[in-house]
């Protein structure tokens, strides 16, 4: 796949949330960048300062953190989903998060820098920033609430209804963390 079809992958997304100037668009493409990684390799490993804005192109990847000595899964993204390790976005620290390529992966990306400096420029790119952080405010919300007030077979029967690719590619181990289950509690769930 050539550069600009990649490019323009990017700018797709972006246009999903609102409307881009042709001066704005352009400006963006000549920033946006493009990287592979191979299954089992990370994006962004926890401590790593990775302040940039990713979108999928190919592959399905997860974020983990570490706790006493496990993988805790915090989210899956998958082609067309955008991503960031959000200590180091905004706040310029290391992540806390490592994340990692379920499969080969492709991502285009664009530094925050660069990202910030077209905010400046560009009023359209900053309000398609502004909703990008509204929807995932409103994820983060909602799986809160989910974690607060559903059964694991709640969750799971909303994994299997709103991301039906994570269960189709994702190993059971990782969607149990990420339901905040056992591996043997995820068994019973799908048996019911």
């Amino acid at each position: 796949m050539s550069n600009m079809q990649n490019t323009n992958l990017f700018i797709r997304r972006l246009k999903m949330y609102g409307y881009l100037s042709g001066e704005a668009e352009k400006e963006l493409e000549a920033k946006i960048q493009t990287i592979s990684k191979k299954k089992g390799s990370c994006i962004i490993k926890e401590g790593q300062l990775v302040p940039s804005f990713f979108i999928i192109e190919k592959g399905i990847i997860r974020s983990y953190y570490q706790k006493e000595g496990q993988e805790i899964t915090i989210w899956f993204g998958y082609e067309g989903h955008n991503f960031a390790s959000i200590e180091s976005y905004f706040n310029n620290k290391p992540s806390r998060e490592t994340i990692q390529c379920l499969e080969n992966c492709e991502f285009q990306y664009i530094t925050g820098k660069d990202l910030d400096e077209l905010y400046q420029k560009h009023n359209d790119i900053n309000t398609i920033g502004r909703k990008i952080i509204e929807e995932y405010c409103v994820m983060l919300n909602e799986r809160n609430y989910s974690f607060q007030s559903q059964s694991a077979e709640d969750r799971y029967k909303n994994l299997i209804k709103n991301e039906a690719e994570v269960i189709k590619r994702v190993p059971l181990g990782y969607i149990a963390s990420y339901l905040g289950i056992s591996p043997e509690t995820l068994s019973r769930v799908r048996r019911k």
